[in-house]
């Protein structure tokens, strides 16, 4: 038999059947509630619509007005993204024996370790076809580099590609895309 003192699903002590309690109510809250219910006046309801007019208005607004502050990010990285373009051009269309070629894979890397390192973090741009073909581009040409050396010309088919996807990665950023 189980203690008198624990309590268990199947015991059945004297003690168990005790009077229950209602819930206690507060009488601020019950005479809130009756307030509230019986003070549905049209100024309230006018209020209510008031204020969810104008939350709606207000972010209608946010998502069609465009500030100022937002477009430079956009300018900068066109800038940013046609230097990088430009820069990639010059250094793959340098002939092997160039005497400035490691200097121009040694700058081209630094500037497009730092413009991947920008702007790879922008969810913005990760959906543009500018981003996806100069982000091609770049791998390409840095894996070439680093794989064979700064010396090593680049084979002809993935030159040729590399300077298709700038062409349509600058016709891109020229419709804003």
């Amino acid at each position: 038999m189980a203690s008198p003192s624990l309590m268990t699903p199947t015991s059945t002590p004297a003690a168990a059947h005790t009077k229950s309690f209602s819930p206690i109510r507060s009488k601020l809250i019950s005479t809130a509630t009756a307030t509230a219910a019986a003070a549905a006046t049209p100024t309230t309801i006018s209020t209510t619509r008031r204020r969810d007019f104008l939350s709606l208005s207000a972010g209608a607004l946010l998502l069609t007005h465009v500030p100022s502050a937002w477009a430079a990010p956009d300018e900068e990285y066109v800038k940013d993204t046609a230097e990088v373009i430009n820069k990639v051009r010059k250094t793959i269309t340098l002939e092997k024996t160039d005497p400035t070629i490691a200097d121009a894979v040694a700058e081209l890397r630094q500037t497009s370790n730092a413009w991947v390192a920008k702007y790879r973090k922008e969810k913005s741009l990760l959906a543009r076809a500018s981003f996806r073909d100069i982000y091609s581009a770049i791998n390409a040409v840095s894996g070439h580099y680093v794989s064979f050396g700064p010396t090593a010309a680049l084979p002809a088919k993935r030159k040729q590609r590399i300077l298709e996807e700038m062409e349509t990665a600058e016709k891109a950023l020229s419709r804003g895309r």
